[in-house]
């Protein structure tokens, strides 16, 4: 049998037509995109134009597009980019971040930079913004939160948040790495300053993403050197990778509605095909504002890790968040949505995509529960 991927929240494959558009820039196009001469223009028009394709996906101007390395380096930007920019001030963000903006905000707060405000969420994993609004004072300077929470799938109330941020002045922040070719993504929609995305989230290579930075939002830039993408972000552009990113963008906006359903689809038959053999398992996050591709479950009496390992060979499948899976501490998203210390132990995320079938979701499902019976 072939080994059965429901890990695509930790990562997706390179999508064959997002490969085969890089391809031709491993052996051609090689120019510095800021060279005049014939193959740095041929280099900048490639990275331009993948440009507009990400901004497209998201619904903004070509020229609020940073690209970055990635997820992590865009919400550094973007937090790190905004509080320097304006000379610290308070910050809120939620219990249940990924640690990309967690660790970012927590070494500020050591720093002296800002004063943070964590807001909780409830047992499914949201965020009321009535406790945003509760947390908000006159000097408070930006509110991050996540669009989808990589573990449990929820999703979170960012257009009502940045309603509220506007009526204060406040800046807010978005990591949308989970969201992005997963559900629609709009920037004029969300009403959102600052948006993230990561590109191996969405079927591009590991090492690219992007941050969308509204027109007249001020950041200061992480990396210096020299004025690369308007000043925001020092170093040679990496053409390759950012043609990879603009089309998995572009197939990301074209195909996120079909996708989507098939996402649910297959979701769902793993999840009736697992309470058909475990009737007592526990589903977490939000039952209808979730990702259509994320199962959290607890099954209960099991031990996800030592479940994880065994089926190691066979499937891949998560404990927890890909970027602390090795930990055996209980997730902190499920310390925050209140789950029982043992559901949370006996807990995997399992996340279906976009080369997944249903004969897959079927011989996983054998699997896990052979796997629990024996």
């Amino acid at each position: 049998m072939s080994f059965i991927y429901l890990d695509y929240n930790a990562t997706t494959p390179i999508d064959p037509r997002v490969a085969e558009a890089m391809t031709p820039f491993l052996t051609s196009g090689f120019g510095n995109p800021s060279s005049v001469h014939v193959e740095g223009r041929r280099a900048k028009a490639a990275f331009e134009e993948a440009r507009e394709r990400v901004a497209r996906c998201i619904g903004c101007e070509s020229s609020e597009v940073v690209f970055t390395s990635g997820g992590s380096e865009s919400n550094n930007l973007a937090i790190r980019g905004l509080i320097e920019a304006l000379g610290g001030g308070h910050v809120i963000t939620s219990a249940v971040e990924h640690p990309a903006v967690l660790e970012v905000v927590l070494g500020l707060e050591i720093e002296g930079r800002i004063e943070l405000t964590i807001v909780g969420v409830d047992r499914f994993g949201r965020v009321d913004p009535g406790a945003v609004s509760a947390a908000m004072r006159d000097d408070t300077a930006l509110v991050s939160l996540m669009l989808a929470n990589n573990e449990v799938g929820t999703l979170q109330p960012v257009r009502a948040v940045a309603a509220l941020c506007r009526e204060r002045g406040v800046a807010i922040h978005t990591d949308a790495a989970q969201a992005v070719g997963k559900v629609p993504v709009d920037v004029a929609d969300l009403g959102v300053d600052l948006l993230s995305v990561a590109g191996h989230k969405l079927y591009a290579s590991k090492g690219v993403g992007a941050l969308f930075v509204r027109d007249g939002v001020e950041i200061l830039p992480q990396i210096r050197g020299a004025g690369h993408e308007r000043g925001r972000r020092a170093g040679t552009e990496n053409v390759l990778l950012a043609v990879g990113l603009g089309l998995a963008c572009e197939l990301a906006r074209d195909e996120v509605a079909e996708e989507q359903a098939t996402l649910v689809k297959l979701r769902e038959r793993l999840a009736t095909g697992l309470r058909a053999s475990c009737g007592d398992l526990v589903e977490h996050g939000h039952p209808d504002d979730r990702l259509p591709n994320t199962l959290s479950v607890a099954l209960p009496g099991c031990n996800a890790n030592r479940l994880v390992g065994d089926l190691a060979e066979e499937i891949a499948v998560s404990a927890g968040s890909a970027c602390h899976s090795g930990a055996t501490m209980i997730s902190y998203v499920l310390q925050a949505m209140g789950v029982d210390p043992e559901l949370a132990r006996s807990t995997v995320r399992l996340s279906v995509g976009r080369f997944t079938t249903e004969e897959e979701i079927d011989r996983a499902t054998e699997l896990i529960v052979g796997s629990i019976r024996h």
